[in-house]
């Protein structure tokens, strides 16, 4: 059996705060706002996973209105929900991803961001692929007031 998941996040950005994509800090005089450190690019990947598996969504799992969670890291979010996942007879073929962001330029970093999640779910690098466009100075992405991640994954079991 293979199942697709589609995995989204959008979070504010804001000044003070650490700007982290896929686990890694990137650097920038914003970062995101968010219940949990904000990672919307590991957000994307546990709501993808989760959806793909059928199994729930990172909202449900980890709420928001639990104190339990304010300012996780989100690799542990995703650990959690890998194991659900894991735990269910599933494993990964691949996750893609675009994160849209005005500021700063992401392929610098692409390598670095590839390889902690890969780390995180314990695959090899070349499941995993992030690129980055901007928001052509448009919308809240190129207002650079946001940063949203689409993410996709392929996940089998026999």
């Amino acid at each position: 059996m293979i199942k697709i998941g589609l995995g989204y996040d959008l979070h504010a950005l804001e000044k003070g705060r650490p700007l982290i994509l896929g686990g890694v800090v990137i650097p920038f005089d914003k970062g995101e706002k968010g219940h949990s450190d904000g990672d919307v690019l590991l957000h994307a990947i546990t709501d993808a996973l989760l959806g793909a598996a059928g199994l729930s969504d990172i909202g449900e799992l980890f709420p928001p209105s639990q104190e339990q969670w304010k300012g996780a890291d989100s690799s542990l979010l995703l650990q959690k929900a890998w194991q659900l996942v894991t735990d269910h007879g599933w494993t990964l073929d691949n996750i893609d991803c675009v994160i849209a962001i005005e500021k700063p330029k992401i392929l610098p970093f692409r390598k670095e961001i590839i390889s902690r999640i890969a780390e995180i779910l314990q695959c090899r690098d070349d499941q995993i692929f992030v690129k980055a466009k901007t928001g052509e100075k448009l919308g809240e992405i190129g207002r650079e007031e946001a940063v949203c991640v689409w993410a996709v994954c392929l996940l089998s079991k026999e």
